[in-house]
């Protein structure tokens, strides 16, 4: 008996060690692609309005995933309870979201932008704590101090100087991650009645689509289309593997890891974003925004990896 509790015990470390290099990959993928889809949404500005460029986007994703479904042959329909859930993580994840970030992109560097959204982190536990009745522990509010505090030194500068223009970007890309954040609670609901990302991803760019085209319908917005091989370019990357893949890898994470711990990738792809916005767009690194880089980093680490004291003290207290 003794044996076979050991080799059990053997094979669930196995298995621990197994998904966990699985989830690897996945991280990798998302901070690499995502790290670099902010560059690509600052490109999308111009003649398109806001919510075409969107519309465009998640309705090539959304054909792209149908496609694949189809071939092979997953195709599942989303019934019951799911189907709210679905028009609404279209709502968030696939409209909302983009809309809040491009309007974002219009005042801040796509490398600020990426910043924000990276204290989506603390957002996921927020509303964890709001919809499961999650405690919020001492690291979680601890990250969140540090991370809202980061943010505030970052963008001081043109803060302090009451420059309209930085308040409403900050105020439009904070928006856009509250709206990813409550994306990732769809999912995770979904995953738990039995739905793949992969299902749940196409029907929900799907919706989110026909939201943007009901909108811009309503609100007489042109359907034109930008010629230019850099609109075409970044709408191809935004939709394939900006959309198709690392939605699909992060939310996947979602489902496994959970909300809060599935964000831990947003902790890692600003750095990306950054350096591709100081050399694309001339962000110049300053001895403040590496500081408050560092502090909203640190903040999301603290959310995910607390010090073995601060469990400890959680334990006490639950």
């Amino acid at each position: 008996m003794q044996c076979r509790n050991q080799a059990a015990a053997h094979h669930g470390q196995h298995l621990v060690i197994a998904e966990k290099a699985m989830m690897l990959p996945l991280y990798a993928l998302v901070v690499l692609i995502w790290g670099s889809t902010w560059i690509a949404l600052k490109m999308q500005l111009g003649s398109v309005p806001i919510e075409i460029s969107i519309a465009y986007r998640f309705g090539l994703a959304a054909l792209v995933l149908f496609a694949w479904l189809a071939l092979s042959r997953q195709w599942k329909v989303p019934r019951g309870p799911a189907v709210p859930r679905v028009l609404a993580q279209g709502l968030c994840l696939f409209s909302l979201n983009f809309v809040c970030f491009m309007h974002a992109s219009e005042t801040l560097t796509s490398g600020l932008a990426a910043v924000v959204f990276s204290s989506a982190s603390i957002w996921n536990a927020l509303l964890a704590r709001l919809i499961y009745g999650r405690r919020l522990a001492p690291h979680v509010l601890a990250g969140s101090s540090l991370g809202l505090t980061g943010l505030v030194i970052l963008f001081w500068p043109e803060l302090a100087q009451g420059q309209h223009a930085s308040w409403q970007g900050l105020a439009w890309a904070l928006g856009g991650t509250l709206c990813f954040s409550c994306g990732n609670m769809l999912s995770a609901s979904l995953q738990k009645l039995g739905y793949k990302p992969l299902h749940t991803n196409a029907w929900g760019m799907l919706a989110g689509t026909l939201l943007l085209a009901v909108y811009a319908l309503m609100a007489g917005l042109p359907w034109t289309f930008d010629t230019r091989p850099g609109y075409t370019a970044a709408l191809l990357y935004l939709a394939l593997p900006g959309s198709v893949i690392a939605f699909t890898a992060y939310l996947t994470l979602v489902g496994r890891l959970g909300p809060e711990k599935a964000a831990y990738a947003t902790v890692l792809f600003p750095i990306v974003a950054l350096n591709i916005s100081a050399l694309v767009e001339g962000y110049a690194w300053t001895g403040s925004g590496l500081l408050g880089l560092a502090l909203v980093m640190a903040g999301n680490v603290l959310v995910f990896k607390p010090p073995r004291w601060m469990v400890g003290l959680t334990l006490q207290k639950s």
